[in-house]
């Protein structure tokens, strides 16, 4: 039987998923966490599913085994998309939260009937995104862009703005960005227009500023953090998993990562508040 007082892992490709970590502990307040940034091996939305399914167990691994964790959110949609069911399957009993576009909240808030979805070229091509993409085109237009380049140019960025104390946004992140968001077509409010854009990578929350510039005012942006957070209470609760009020003592989180240590640091201190104390370097 797990331990409610036992940690809730949380891991992505890089520091994208710290998104989905705020609104963890926004929900969660009680909770300890362990992130787990694999940034060494990123950007997991250019490589196959092999490769991001291979990676999704060996993390998987490390947090059930190494860290004891509780429940597992896999705060990555390319890798919910490849790997979510295989891990599932392997560890059966351990409470598992993925994360997909928030292509069903943006349809049913869309007053044009038109959603533009940026994301991973590894989520759009996946099966499941694909699957849930077909289940509501009866009823919304979607128009979707594989974003080559931008998670990447944006965690990149992430660490060197952090510094500065501002979003990521650099000439090259805004450059993809207007890239992407012009071959979706016309954003605003008038029928036919875009209307909703689904960030559809983590990445893409720490360049929100620059997307809600470019597709304008009265576009509604919509990320999938927030109900993360509330699946994972309901699941926890559900199971009888919620950390009691008295559990939480020291530090609440713990935060990992594969690639530069420095990096993990900045952003943890600009995006979170955490001391560089809170923060390690691991080969996983």
């Amino acid at each position: 039987m797990r331990d409610p007082r036992a940690p809730i892992g949380v891991f992505d490709s890089g520091v994208g998923g710290l998104s989905v970590l705020q609104a963890l502990q926004a929900e969660l307040p009680d909770e300890r966490f362990v992130y787990l940034a694999d940034s060494g091996h990123a950007p997991y939305g250019e490589r196959g599913d092999a490769y991001v399914s291979l990676r999704s167990h060996t993390i998987a691994d490390f947090l059930v085994q190494a860290r004891g964790v509780k429940a597992l959110v896999v705060a990555c949609n390319t890798a919910t998309a490849a790997a979510i069911h295989e891990i599932r399957s392997v560890y059966p009993d351990l409470p598992l939260v993925g994360i997909e576009p928030a292509l069903k909240p943006a349809s049913r808030e869309s007053r044009t009937g038109r959603v533009g979805v940026i994301a991973t070229r590894g989520t759009v091509s996946s099966q499941k995104f694909q699957a849930l993409l077909q289940s509501l085109q009866h009823q919304t237009q979607f128009a979707v862009q594989a974003c080559d380049g931008l998670a990447h140019a944006i965690e990149r960025e992430a660490a060197v703005s952090a510094v500065a104390g501002g979003d990521a946004e650099s000439p090259a992140v805004e450059a993809l960005c207007a890239r992407y968001l012009g071959a979706l077509g016309s954003f605003g409010e008038e029928p036919g227009e875009i209307d909703t854009l689904v960030l559809g990578c983590t990445h893409y929350v720490f360049a929100r500023r620059i997307l809600s510039r470019l597709a304008g005012p009265g576009v509604r942006l919509m990320d999938t953090g927030q109900p993360v957070a509330r699946q994972t209470r309901r699941l926890l609760s559900s199971l009888d998993l919620l950390a009691p009020p008295s559990a939480l003592h020291g530090e609440s989180v713990q935060l990992l990562t594969t690639g530069c240590l420095d990096d993990l640091q900045n952003v943890a201190r600009h995006w979170l508040g955490l001391s560089a104390s809170s923060c390690q370097s691991i080969a996983v």
